[in-house]
């Protein structure tokens, strides 16, 4: 209450002296503690007695405080009957005080204690309060921070935090879509992550693999590119493709985090899967392994492909693969990395515009030669494998390494312009691109 603090100001001044030296004059220190004892302040120069010094104050404090509260909006103002008891109460108390006038240790007045006590009190709410604010505040800036930090999948617009890509989230090895707080991924025995979307076409053994295998050869033929060696094919787990590229002489050129393919040149032991895996609640466990020794009889040894991806993701892989077989089985020589394996995505490419959108370039589709998934069975695709199918081809598209990316929109953008035969020839005889 402001009358309180009028109350004291008016105290202090008048027995500052009556505008004598206020040198020497000692200042209370308010403490809330009715049980210390302090000092009493200097007696007056005043002549009035005490009695009528204290009258005249409260009269002044009263008054200033009914002023005050006539100013206030009505359901605003202090009730007046409160305060006039509290006034007589400080009266009556200063009039008939409890401890001599003038002992050398005087209690505080209680007034004093009062104003400390309020003060202490109003202190510590406002520190709490903004104890709360603090939090509060926080709280909302790191909320703020997050969604800023937020990233997003350029094709599948799944947005996630930025920490997902190092705290051992799932992610679907074929789609990259992390896995979410309400699904579940199948996890396979080479330690790879698989969504339900990809699960439902995956191809996980060669015997599998066999009729998509043939039905690219066929896509190969029917644009006069007959291959006419019969190349091994096998699917194998990601251990047994690595080894397989540490035995090779000429590796060529990879840039995935992990490669999913192989045109082998060498002769090697590849240890291939024989027997698919079964599901075991969200683990795909008891796969059967053969090794298998490989013979070079060509150019080409054999055509390796990690198993457990979807069918057209394996259908890419193969296009992309056995492109390069052709390129060796032509006498294609020394090629850069952009020039071979740009021309290897410009097949892949074409392929899986042959399967999503079988109009497009008028080229022959293959998915009535592969029964390897339902959709396939049923003489047409899912949308689910559909979309899967523009993805791989905006993978390809927007690559951004120098060979695969690169090389592929300038292979790309020959193609269109000159045809594949013309673009082929061209580089048989110079070893680039014709502009």
């Amino acid at each position: 209450m402001k009358w309180l603090s009028k109350l004291f100001k008016s105290t202090g001044s008048n027995r500052g002296g009556g505008g004598g030296s206020t040198s020497g004059r000692h200042h209370p220190q308010f403490l809330g503690e009715e049980s210390m004892v302090w000092p009493a302040p200097r007696r007056s120069l005043d002549d009035r007695s005490r009695a009528d010094r204290e009258k005249e104050e409260l009269d002044q404090a009263i008054a200033l405080s009914l002023a005050e509260d006539l100013k206030r909006p009505n359901g605003q103002r202090w009730r007046s009957n409160t305060d006039e008891d509290y006034a007589w109460a400080l009266q009556d108390s200063q009039l008939n005080p409890s401890f001599p006038p003038y002992d050398p240790s005087h209690y505080y007045p209680r007034r004093y204690v009062v104003a400390a006590t309020v003060t202490l009190a109003m202190a510590i709410t406002w520190d709490a309060w903004a104890h709360i604010f603090i939090q509060i505040a926080s709280v909302a800036v790191l909320v703020a921070t997050q969604s800023l930090s937020t990233r997003c999948h350029p094709f599948w617009a799944q947005k996630y935090c930025p920490s997902h890509e190092h705290d051992h989230t799932s992610r679907c090895c074929s789609c990259e879509r992390l896995e979410s707080w309400n699904t579940r991924y199948y996890s396979l025995e080479d330690g790879r992550s698989l969504c339900l979307e990809c699960m439902e076409s995956a191809i996980m053994d060669t015997g599998d693999c066999q009729p998509l295998y043939h039905a690219i050869r066929d896509y190969y033929e029917g644009m006069n590119m007959k291959l006419d060696q019969q190349i091994p094919m096998l699917l194998v787990e990601r251990q047994a493709l690595n080894e397989a590229i540490v035995g090779e002489k000429n590796v060529g050129y990879h840039h995935m985090p992990e490669t999913r393919g192989l045109c082998l040149s060498e002769e090697q032991t590849v240890t291939s899967i024989l027997r698919r895996p079964r599901i075991g609640g969200n683990r795909l466990v008891g796969m059967r392994t053969q090794p298998q020794k490989l013979t070079r009889k060509c150019e080409v040894t054999a055509i390796l492909v990690l198993y457990g991806l979807p069918r057209l993701l394996t259908g890419a892989i193969l296009a992309h693969e056995l492109m390069h077989g052709w390129l060796r089985l032509k006498g294609y020589r020394n090629l850069n990395p952009e020039v071979e394996e740009g021309i290897c995505q410009v097949l892949s490419y074409m392929w899986l515009e042959s399967e999503v959108l079988p109009d497009y370039r008028n080229m022959p589709s293959t998915s009535s030669a592969s029964t390897s998934s339902s959709s396939s069975k049923k003489g047409g695709k899912s949308e689910v494998e559909k979309k899967l199918g523009e993805f791989f081809m905006h993978q390809i598209a927007h690559d951004a390494s120098p060979a695969y990316g690169e090389g592929f929109r300038i292979a790309n953008a020959a193609v269109n312009k000159y045809g594949l035969r013309r673009t082929l020839e061209h580089i048989r005889l110079t070893g680039n691109f014709p502009l």
